[in-house]
């Protein structure tokens, strides 16, 4: 505010002094299709499928806070445990990989491998398959990582630590590092699946809320990956749903957990009652049944 309006709005002899705050800025939009993490990025698609007809692929950076921020970029090798979690490849794994898994980061080049990013703005990253004449044919996977740097400021620098007050000593500040991860998958020539449902039961889980468990199962030269479903009879709605499954190629089977709508009143699903689970894929024909199974209500 100038120094003459606010001379101007003290002198004022009647009434009292109002001063307009600024307006608060909208919520930002994250892309349609998009994954967040535990930071303020977003991530589109969720994951990059590539194939040896493709020459390029991208993937989308968005910057869901309204500040600046700076983000390294990696390609890395990640393997899936039958837990569902995905953790980094240890030197073991790396030089004796686990059957079927085929790592893809020495294929992909990518850039720019890091961006600043004004706040509500989107960056286009490129990624580039570089692959040998004698590739063999399957599916390869690597991981497409975004970090956050934390801001360092003059007052954190080593230099002031150590040029500063001696008396106060020098102490250890932790910056915490936020990032995502979506795969980024690379099919070479044909590829097979087989997905099945070898076990699913309802149970009870330590909260005391109902859920389905349900073992997947796949086997071939591709990984599946899709949404679990379970329906039942009298009900409009599906009474579990868990988006975005998959099993990667290096395991054969994973168990999930379901957990029932809350909306579901459990007394309507009486005993004896068939329900049926189906796994719909997601992936290379969007929709279609990868694996049914039925059961009866205990």
């Amino acid at each position: 505010m100038r120094l003459g309006v606010l001379a101007a709005l003290l002198a004022a002899p009647h009434g009292p002094i109002v001063i307009a705050q600024e307006a608060p800025q909208p919520q930002a939009t994250p892309p349609a299709g998009s994954v967040a993490g535990l930071g303020d990025i977003n991530l589109y698609p969720k994951r990059l499928v590539l194939t040896d007809r493709d020459r390029l692929g991208t993937i989308g950076l968005y910057n869901r806070s309204p500040a600046t921020g700076e983000y390294e970029i990696t390609i890395s090798d990640k393997l899936m445990l039958p837990s569902g979690s995905i953790v980094d490849m240890s030197d073991d794994a790396a030089r004796n990989p686990p059957s079927g898994f085929r790592p893809a980061s020495t294929l992909l080049r990518y850039s720019p491998k890091s961006v600043q990013l004004p706040g509500n703005e989107s960056q286009t990253v490129r990624i580039v398959p570089r692959l040998p004449a004698d590739l063999p044919p399957g599916e390869y996977r690597a991981h497409f990582t975004v970090s956050a740097v934390p801001p360092i400021t003059e007052a954190d620098s080593i230099s002031t630590a150590v040029n500063g007050n001696a008396q106060a000593g020098i102490g250890v500040q932790i910056l915490p590092r936020f990032g995502i991860s979506i795969p980024v998958i690379l099919r070479i020539g044909a590829t097979t699946l087989d997905a099945g449902i070898s076990e699913a039961r309802l149970v009870r889980s330590a909260e005391d809320s109902w859920e389905f468990e349900v073992t997947l199962t796949r086997t071939g030269t591709r990984s599946a990956f899709g949404d679990v479903m379970v329906t039942a009879t009298g009900f409009a709605s599906p009474v579990a749903r868990l988006r975005g499954v998959g099993l990667y190629t290096e395991i054969n089977s994973r168990t999930v957990r379901i957990p029932m709508d809350p909306k579901v009143e459990r007394e309507k699903l009486r005993p004896g009652m068939m329900v049926t689970i189906t796994y719909l894929d997601d992936d290379v024909a969007p929709g279609a049944v990868l694996a049914r199974k039925e059961i009866r209500l205990p």
